[in-house]
């Protein structure tokens, strides 16, 4: 099986920054897709950003030009660097793993990112 870890939330007043990252690991042969996904209370989980692993990246509109998201293959981690925090940014974040061949979907267990206004 895949394990998905996340680190690098904390608490960060608006304007700072932060960087999470996130490392799969296991038994399988390589990573396809590897992505952050946030959740506030009350609200549905949404998309951030993610990566292929030839590098396209897709980030949603709320963060672009201020998040960036980068991939190191060889160790199966991805960054997401988040700068010029907003309090609307506040959510538990998740990564997601997409492994190579068998397609199956991995998920961390959410790192809590809150920015003070």
């Amino acid at each position: 099986q895949v394990q998905v870890k996340e680190s690098g939330g904390g608490l960060v007043q608006a304007g700072g920054s932060l960087r999470l990252s996130c490392t799969a690991s296991g038994s399988f042969l390589g990573i396809n897709v590897m992505g952050w996904y946030r959740q506030a209370p009350g609200k549905q989980r949404e998309l951030v950003a993610n990566i292929t692993r030839d590098g396209t990246t897709v980030y949603a509109d709320s963060v672009k030009g201020r998040f960036t998201i980068s991939r190191d293959n060889a160790k199966n981690t991805v960054y997401l660097q988040m700068n010029s925090l907003k309090p609307e940014d506040t959510a538990v974040y998740y990564c997601h793993s997409n492994a190579r061949l068998t397609r199956l979907d991995y998920w961390g267990q959410g790192t809590q990112v809150t920015v003070s206004s």
